[in-house]
């Protein structure tokens, strides 16, 4: 970016040791896997400066792979150019100038009033197709034009412009809240020049914002624009990441928004918990429809779950179907509890004996067909395939040392106590009784102590 621009080294900031550079006004900052983190924290880079093929450092971007490829001799290049502006909001501008454009440059275009700045996204023959793909008129009047490459001076009003988004969104928001009006400003896009503001904002009913369009004026001091956008629009501008660990499919890759029912969750066997089925925006996540196609071709081999089965032990109702395998679980009246496993051969079979009014003697007899091996190929006798093998306490050395020493003491003072005995019998039999009972004390308080740190150890 900055080689087309030409920026001078105090507007830019280096993010990278390789040359990638984070313009700040373009808060943008390279995300594909070339660009990660090296060693010590380090960030690597690709050297693309912004332009890289991994389709990983801007929102909803279209890798060119008609880039190296050469147009046929007397082909004129395609007139139209896409431009990526804030968030993801893209355009397609007529090159009316014929100017010599690449993916990354900044331009000035056309808007009412004034004139926009924005980013080339996209340009050649992939331009037509993504036109034809958006069903706009290439001869269209309402394709805007590109007037120039935009320079320094309307660079720099740009990025004034966009500096004062974040202070402008938090203190609208105060005024939307002392107005007490039942609505979110979610973001804030200035035009190129700074002659208007659009806010972006998301609500359940409808507004009236006629007082809050006055006060934003006199605060603001610039021309006010209000935009309505759903929740899904709304999480699709500022991003996000996903309970997948990834980011929203809205915000990278998906352009249109298909309606999304629980009939979907209950195609895929999901259980309908508005916790885990809503996404970001509060509404149903989209990626329930990526797989539906497939779970509602594999449901046309199994029998209705509201199909019984009758049997001469009674009716079994379907409880559980496992589209994988192939399985259906099945109960009879009255014996919710006993679940039979059968598969949709057998389910199919039962259905056909029914049709022809004819009675199966049960469902065990097929379900005893599907039983599982549960031998074991191997005891484990030694214990080592146990998870709770390492949670076994260890003996530590020093109740071994301390059990040693008791032994040696007990011999010890049993030697001590008989020469003392034998002392005390040839003074006399007063003293002897005194004497004897020093020793036996003595060693009942070493026992005590150390017992007391053999429990404190």
């Amino acid at each position: 970016m900055s080689r087309s621009i030409g920026f001078d080294n105090s507007k830019n900031h280096i993010c990278c040791d390789c040359g990638c550079k984070q313009i700040s006004i373009l808060r943008v900052h390279m995300g594909c896997s070339s660009c990660s983190s090296g060693k010590d924290g380090q960030p690597k880079g690709c050297k693309n400066n912004g332009t890289c093929g991994t389709d990983g450092c801007n929102k909803l971007t279209v890798f060119d792979w008609l880039s190296n490829m050469s147009l046929p001799s007397g082909a004129a290049p395609f007139s139209c150019v896409e431009i990526r502006f804030k968030n993801g909001r893209k355009g397609f501008f007529r090159n009316a100038e014929n100017l010599s454009l690449s993916i990354g440059d900044i331009v000035a275009t056309e808007a009412s009033p004034g004139h926009d700045v924005g980013i080339v996204s996209l340009t050649g023959e992939l331009v037509r197709i993504q036109m034809k793909k958006k069903k706009v008129d290439l001869d269209s009047d309402e394709i805007k034009k590109v007037y120039r490459k935009a320079s320094q001076k309307d660079i720099d009003i740009w990025q004034k412009s966009r500096d004062r988004e974040e202070t402008m969104k938090v203190r609208a928001r105060e005024i939307a809240i002392r107005l007490d009006l039942q609505m979110k400003i979610s973001d804030i896009e200035f035009q190129g020049d700074g002659s208007k503001a659009t806010f972006y904002y998301t609500a359940e009913e409808r507004v009236d914002f006629r007082q809050l369009i006055k006060e934003f004026a006199h605060e603001f001091s610039t021309r006010i624009e209000m935009r309505q956008v759903g929740f899904r629009q709304e999480a699709a501008r500022l991003g996000g990441i996903g309970s997948c660990g990834r980011e929203l499919c809205c915000s990278t890759w998906l352009t249109d928004f298909r309606s999304v029912n629980t009939s979907a969750a209950r195609y895929q066997q999901l259980s309908l918990n508005p916790q885990k089925l809503a996404g970001q925006c509060g509404k149903l996540k989209c990626c329930l429809n990526y797989e539906l196609d497939a779970y509602i071709d594999a449901l046309n081999d199994f029998p209705k779950a509201e199909t019984k089965l009758y049997t001469e032990k009674g009716t079994a109702v379907c409880q559980k179907i496992d589209i994988f395998k192939g399985y259906l679980w099945y109960a009879y009246e009255g014996e919710w509890m006993n679940w039979h496993k059968i598969s949709t051969e057998h389910a199919k079979e039962i259905i056909a004996a029914n049709t022809n009014k004819e009675k199966v003697a049960g469902l065990e007899e097929f379900a005893s067909e599907l039983l599982e091996d549960t031998k074991t190929d191997f005891e484990n006798v030694v214990g080592q395939d146990s998870l709770t093998r390492f949670d076994q306490p260890k003996h530590s050395r020093r109740r071994r040392k301390n059990r040693n020493k008791r032994r040696n003491t007990s011999k010890g003072g049993g030697s001590s106590e008989k020469q003392t005995v034998a002392t005390n019998k040839s003074k006399g039999g007063n003293s002897e009784n005194k004497n004897t009972g020093k020793p036996k004390n003595q060693r009942n308080k070493r026992h005590r102590s150390r017992n007391r740190n053999n429990d404190k150890s």
